[in-house]
């Protein structure tokens, strides 16, 4: 009798591991399942997701838009020489230039400013739009 007992009990904790075992794997499956499931999709034109899909405007950008992705990295701080931002000291010599050679600058680049600064997709005229925007005032 006594060994009917020990052997049911080795049977009872058994099925007991047993059980943990497989809902435990079921965690684990679920838990490796969501760290590589895609975090993306693909949407393409035809579908019902490219609906929802907004274009962005086309049309010139604003000065001051070109003027923070193109030019605020340097001439707001003054880097590698860079005019300041409405700092009328900085602009003055370049100034008596002329605008025209500021715009043949900005377009082309000079020294350690790349042609059309940081921003090649720019047109010409929001280039132009972007130094008037910096020295707007002074």
């Amino acid at each position: 009798m006594k060994k009917i007992k020990m052997i049911v009990c080795a049977m009872a904790m058994l099925a007991a591991t047993l059980t943990s075992a497989v809902l435990q794997a079921g965690s684990v499956e679920d838990g490796i399942v969501s760290r590589i499931h895609a975090v993306g999709s693909i949407c393409i034109e035809g579908e019902d997701c490219a609906k929802a899909l907004t274009v962005a405007a086309a049309g010139p950008r604003s000065a001051e838009d070109v003027y923070n992705k193109g030019c605020l990295a340097c001439h707001a701080s003054g880097a590698a020489g860079a005019p300041k931002f409405r700092i009328a000291a900085d602009w003055t010599a370049r100034l008596a230039l002329g605008t025209e050679l500021l715009y043949s600058n900005a377009i082309n680049g000079k020294g350690a400013m790349p042609a059309r600064r940081l921003c090649p997709n720019c047109s010409d005229d929001e280039v132009k739009a972007a130094v008037d925007y910096m020295i707007e005032g002074l």
